[in-house]
């Protein structure tokens, strides 16, 4: 009898203990942007509507580890620094916090440009002087009076530090066949000139207390339909261009300095990364490739995205310019961010075959759509364009407007931080440089997630309810569980905390 009371009452405390562990809750923080006004709002109620019984089920899968995260930011743009040299200094740190500081988007990867681009000023390059060579004349001074220094107040905020990707938009007009900033090819007789240029500007930063982490080796190389800077190359021209002159440079001088191949739109993808992975030889300098979003206003091309990831599985795939491109920054007007009131240069400019893929579309829900795209889809790495234009959309020497996620009217110094700041912070400042994306199960169609698991054991799950209907969650962790409440048209990340 005694053995038969040991037995049951050892089985109904296994009961609770299992109960109790089936009920443990999971510890988290939710942070949330909607159209309804949260701004990266930290919620103290999160908790799911009275008598709900649909519930959209979210399971994660951290033992399904994917890409590695490199990074998310911004650019560091000619037309952005000379903005904030036209602030006062309370707003030119503001902004600068906002983005690097520990109380902001706490951005870990960025981009800037090497020579002039459309955001700047005016065209110049750091070679000037025709048939130099040895780039004896070679100088950035250009940049120290804007760039350069927006990126060293950048450093002094930046407690984890960032790393700087750097894009030409085009060589030397001397060094090309049609004598031109627009257009046109690099002349083979200038191959080791260029390359040569690539290692110069790495020593000039230097010099300036400035690593610079890698670079791509041409912006846009199909063209930008000769509108501004630019430099052709066919996907077999720029492995060449690497293979023999650039990649065995930077080797020799600065070896560990990334290049990264294409840079351009996704739906090329394919005929680039197969041309740079060809074989051992021609991909041994490639760290990786860049791709741009401008194919289309809605769709992430997941499947190019897969097909470069497996063609090259252990190198980066860092998206590495967007935004919100022909238009003119809505000011201090949260909602239109909202609205799918935006139109691009596909609306307008794009072949008739191409047209479907450029609808209206609500700002907003592109970069939150196509960040958790690319993320499901191997994307290690997401930037942004300019981090600050003004209300015309630039300066753009060209009148290329476009928008940013902060606009400034320079002339009275004010500042708006538009609902894409928000949204781009959702993805920065709690997924970090090396955290790892993990599977995640998801039951509702309607319902666009991804999570990461950071080094720190902390998982950052983001969600994105792009319909005017609210939404209850179950999100599950092993045993663990909690419910949540997410609103109509709104982003949360929900960091789960170590218990």
């Amino acid at each position: 009898m005694k053995i038969f009371k040991y037995i049951f009452y050892s089985f109904i405390s296994f009961m609770i203990l299992s109960c109790d562990i089936q009920e443990e809750k999971l510890v988290v923080e939710v942070y949330e942007t909607s159209k309804s006004g949260n701004k990266l709002t930290k919620l103290e109620d999160y908790s799911v509507e009275v008598n709900s019984d649909q519930l959209s089920k979210v399971v994660l899968k951290p033992t399904e580890e994917r890409q590695t995260i490199t990074g998310f930011g911004g650019s560091f743009t000619e037309s952005a620094a000379y903005l904030l040299n036209k602030l006062s200094a309370p707003n030119r740190a503001k902004i600068i916090e906002a983005y690097f500081g520990e109380s902001g988007a706490k951005y870990s990867l960025t981009r800037t440009h090497m020579n002039s681009c459309d955001f700047s000023l005016s065209q110049y390059s750091y070679a000037p002087v025709e048939g130099d060579k040895t780039l004896e004349h070679f100088s950035i001074e250009e940049d120290k009076d804007d760039i350069i220094p927006m990126i060293k107040d950048a450093m002094k905020v930046s407690k984890a530090g960032f790393k700087i990707l750097s894009s030409p938009w085009t060589a030397s007009p001397w060094m090309k066949d049609n004598n031109n900033w627009v257009g046109g090819k690099l002349l083979p007789e200038y191959y080791d000139t260029w390359a040569l240029f690539f290692s110069k500007y790495v020593s000039a930063y230097k010099n300036e207390g400035i690593d610079i982490w890698g670079f791509t080796v041409e912006n846009e190389p199909l063209g930008n339909g000769n509108n501004w800077e630019s430099m052709h190359y066919t996907p077999d021209e720029m492995t060449n261009f690497v293979q023999n002159h650039l990649g065995p440079k930077l080797k020799t001088d600065y070896p560990n300095v990334k290049i990264l191949g294409y840079d351009q739109n996704r739906e090329h993808l394919k005929e680039w990364v197969d041309s740079q992975f060809r074989n051992e030889e021609t991909s041994k300098y490639f760290d990786g490739t860049a791709i741009h979003w401008y194919a289309s206003t809605f769709h992430y091309f997941p499947e190019e995205l897969q097909y470069a990831h497996h063609k090259a599985p252990n190198k980066y795939l860092i998206q590495s310019e967007a935004c919100i491109d022909a238009e003119v920054p809505k000011w201090k007007d949260d909602e239109w961010y909202w609205k799918k009131e935006a139109t691009d240069w596909g609306w307008d400019w794009a072949p008739e075959q191409d047209k479907h893929m450029h609808p209206k579309y609500a700002p907003v829900n592109r970069y939150a759509r196509d960040i958790i795209g690319c993320l499901n889809n191997y994307v290690d790495g997401w930037i942004d364009w300019n981090m600050v234009l003004n209300k015309q959309g630039g300066p753009n020497w060209f009148k290329n407007w476009c928008i940013a996620p902060v606009i400034v009217d320079e002339e009275n110094d004010e500042v708006y931080f538009t609902p894409l700041y928000y949204t781009l912070s959702h993805f920065s400042k709690f997924i970090r440089p090396e955290a790892k994306v993990i599977a995640v199960e998801n039951s509702d169609k309607d319902l666009m997630i991804t999570a990461a698991k950071n080094t720190d054991g902390s998982i950052a799950v983001v969600l994105f309810n792009e319909t005017t209907m609210s939404k209850n969650i179950a999100l599950t962790l092993e045993e663990q569980n909690v419910e949540i409440h997410i609103k109509p048209q709104s982003i949360q990340t929900i960091k789960l905390l170590n218990n």
